[in-house]
């Protein structure tokens, strides 16, 4: 075994036999090549990682190629869900080489960390238009050896390209008109046939039918509302979503969401739940509700650890291949369900003998007009439905007879705070005090297992903990805390979402320029320190720490959290009015700050009959704009709201106050009156 022995990603030790001489990111590793005059090669993955396995299979396991890398390079491995600041240096550098990026990651660099060659994915021998690996390890390593400098000239190219400030804060300011340009933006690359932006492999981005649900709700433009209802109605129906056992798959390789790539990632799980539920309250739509509990229903069984943390991915592998765990052959299904519930089963799914994928098939329900299935059947739609689901139980029971793929047990806490929003906004909106549960049964073991000294952590794994938490880590960890407050308004939420906000400016702020760094000014000094706003797969951690500033500013009345919003406003300026759809979860913000909004106080000393009907206003009405606090009595959260301590219940009543545009409306024990003020 090599040095990855010693550690706890399971990355990592997915690497942990192969023959090259890997070492894990250190000063050991960077001394080493110092020492013996070698470049570094760096390679960044994760461990759901198809191309990953496969690369790892042709190269990383080979002899002959180990031979080579040993030889001519220092082999550094990086798990880039444990260090994400890694990561995004090297992803920036190679995407601005090679006009791409993607994983694995493959970084050729000197022993000081600054790279002079990048790519992706190396077939072993020259293929598919690609270098071999073994031909660019022997070219770099000449390279490195004997033009000394090409390399230099190279790698002061990237330390420039690097240190250049490109976001500070300047006289322009971002305004609401960039929603409107993001709007018009998304309409352009929206897939008016199969839901969904820009064309195949698509991605689910959530992030963007939630800054279209509140466009929506504050414009009234339909075709917002549309271009959600259209893209969750058809993610659903696709194979994207795992109809057997639940849960969405990371993308799809098609346009119509047939094929996905396989893995299944906490974030896709916990960011799809809210748009799902947000769609719900915004449509009244049964089936975004069903869609949701059946998320939460796969996350509690297959990605819960026993302590409520919350586990990372699973693989799309399993025995090898791609997809293994998924797929069906038509003759097997008829074999599991008899040929009489095979029959519907395999109509309604579109189960066929060539299959859709190397084959077999993946259940989808793209082509199925359920009304017209029942019919054919001669059946209710409500009997259709109990027999589909006696078919989908019986699967799911074969189907655990198989190789589970691999999972990445490893709990990582900005994709648990994620998760753990989702389920506090599910718990309230379902009124489902189990989702409310699970949700506080996790932060729990964040604040036991994740916050050391008050200093947030990344990773926890078999009792491990490491690396000093990034600014997604707070960032979303302080909308975890927020969902909470507004799910069950303990005072404790709020409290402790206000001191993540105070260490987050105090950690992550750029003092001169403004905007939040990735790393804290505590962590590991990287050649750079990266300041993104723009979002991936999941929001920017500038994005959400943005949103949630406005919230707490909201919430609490202080200055210091508005001033910060507002600065981010101009720092992003050039980016936000290039390309606002770039970065709409950012843009939620200006939702909250440029448009109309509205604060809601309610002192509720009994949670009498009107509380009850305040709370089932707020669960059943999609009211993005509004800030709610609810409390016993003025004086359990004046300390954090100070603006609140005037404020008092008439007659022991639930007393509520509405208020807009810094004026308020005169205090009522009547809730028709109340939700009449927030209606409009």
């Amino acid at each position: 075994m090599n040095r990855l022995q010693y550690e706890k990603s399971p990355y990592l030790l997915q690497h942990k036999n192969n023959p090259v001489d890997w070492y894990p990111w250190g000063d050991e590793a960077f001394e080493k090549a110092k020492k013996e005059n070698k470049p570094v090669f760096l390679s960044i993955g994760y461990s759901t990682c198809h191309w990953c396995h496969v690369f790892e299979r042709e190269s990383f396991e080979d002899e002959q190629v180990a031979e080579l890398l040993n030889k001519h390079f220092v082999s550094i491995k990086v798990d880039r869900e444990e260090r994400p600041d890694i990561d995004a240096i090297y992803m920036k550098v190679c995407q601005r080489m090679t006009g791409h990026g993607g994983w694995p990651l493959s970084i050729f660099m000197t022993p000081e960390q600054i790279p002079f060659y990048a790519g992706i994915y190396f077939p072993k021998e020259s293929k598919y238009g690609l270098p071999g690996f073994k031909d660019v390890i022997r070219h770099l390593s000449d390279t490195y050896h004997n033009d000394p400098g090409q390399i230099e000239e190279v790698t002061a190219s990237v330390q420039k390209s690097l240190n250049q400030v490109i976001f500070k804060k300047g006289k322009e300011r971002t305004s609401k008109e960039v929603t409107h340009q993001a709007f018009h933006e998304l309409g352009k690359t929206f897939d008016t046939i199969y839901g969904g932006f820009e064309g195949a492999p698509k991605f689910p981005q959530p992030h963007n039918l939630m800054f279209l649900m509140r466009y929506y709700h504050q414009t009234g433009k339909t075709l917002a509302k549309q271009m959600v209802e259209k893209t969750l109605n058809a993610m659903a129906k696709g194979g994207l979503y795992d109809h057997i056992g639940f849960g969405f798959t990371r993308y799809s390789t098609d346009e119509e969401w047939l094929v996905p790539h396989f893995e299944k990632m906490l974030y896709d799980q916990a960011l799809l739940l809210i748009a799902y539920t947000e769609a719900f309250q915004l449509t009244g739509n049964e089936s975004y509700k069903s869609i949701s509990e059946q998320i939460i229903e796969f996350v509690s069984k297959e990605m819960t650890s026993t302590e409520g943390a919350f586990y990372s991915a699973i693989d799309a592998d399993s025995e090898g291949k791609e997809g293994m765990y998924y797929i069906w052959g038509r003759r097997e299904i008829y074999e599991f369900l008899g040929e009489e519930l095979a029959d519907l089963y395999t109509e309604t799914y579109n189960i066929t003998t060539e299959g859709n994928f190397h084959g077999k098939n993946i259940p989808n329900l793209i082509k199925t007009d359920m009304g017209q299935v029942a019919k054919d059947y001669n059946l209710s739609q409500e009997h259709l439905n109990e027999k589909l689901e006696q078919a989908r139980q019986k699967l799911l029971a074969k189907r655990e007879e198989r190789v589970y793929p691999h999972l990445d047990d490893k709990t990582l806490t900005s994709w648990n705070a994620m998760m753990i929003a989702a389920l506090a906004k599910a718990g309230q909106v379902f009124r489902n005090e189990d989702y409310i549960n699970m949700a506080e049964k996790a932060i729990q073991f964040v604040e036991e297992k994740l916050i050391l000294d008050g200093r947030v952590m990344a990773r926890y794994r078999e009792g491990d903990v490491k690396f000093k938490g990034y600014l997604d880590d707070y960032a979303y960890l302080i909308w975890a805390y927020l969902e909470l407050y507004d799910t069950t308004f303990e005072i404790k939420y709020l409290k402790q979402a206000k001191k993540l906000a105070d260490d987050l400016i105090h950690l992550f702020w750029d003092q001169e320029h403004g905007g939040f760094y990735f790393s804290g000014s505590d962590s590991e000094q990287l050649i750079a320190n990266e300041k993104d706003v723009h979002d991936g797969a999941t929001p920017s951690g500038n994005s959400v720490a943005t949103v949630v500033l406005s919230r707490l500013a909201s919430l609490t009345g202080e200055s210091k959290y508005a001033d910060c919003v507002e600065d981010q406003y101009r720092v992003f300026y050039p980016a936000l009015s290039r390309i606002p759809q770039g970065s709409t979860f950012f843009l939620n913000s200006l939702m909250m700050t440029e448009f109309p909004s509205k604060e809601v106080v309610a002192i509720s000393p009994t949670n009498d009959e009107t509380y009850k009907q305040l709370m089932e206003f707020k669960a059943n009405q999609f009211l993005p704009q509004i800030t709610w606090h609810v409390t016993q009595s003025n004086e359990n959260i004046a300390d954090l709201a100070y603006f609140i301590e005037g404020y008092r219940s008439m007659d022991d009543q639930t007393t509520i106050y509405v208020c807009e545009n810094f004026a308020c409306q005169k205090p009522t024990i009547d809730v028709s009156e109340a939700i009449r003020h927030l209606k409009t």
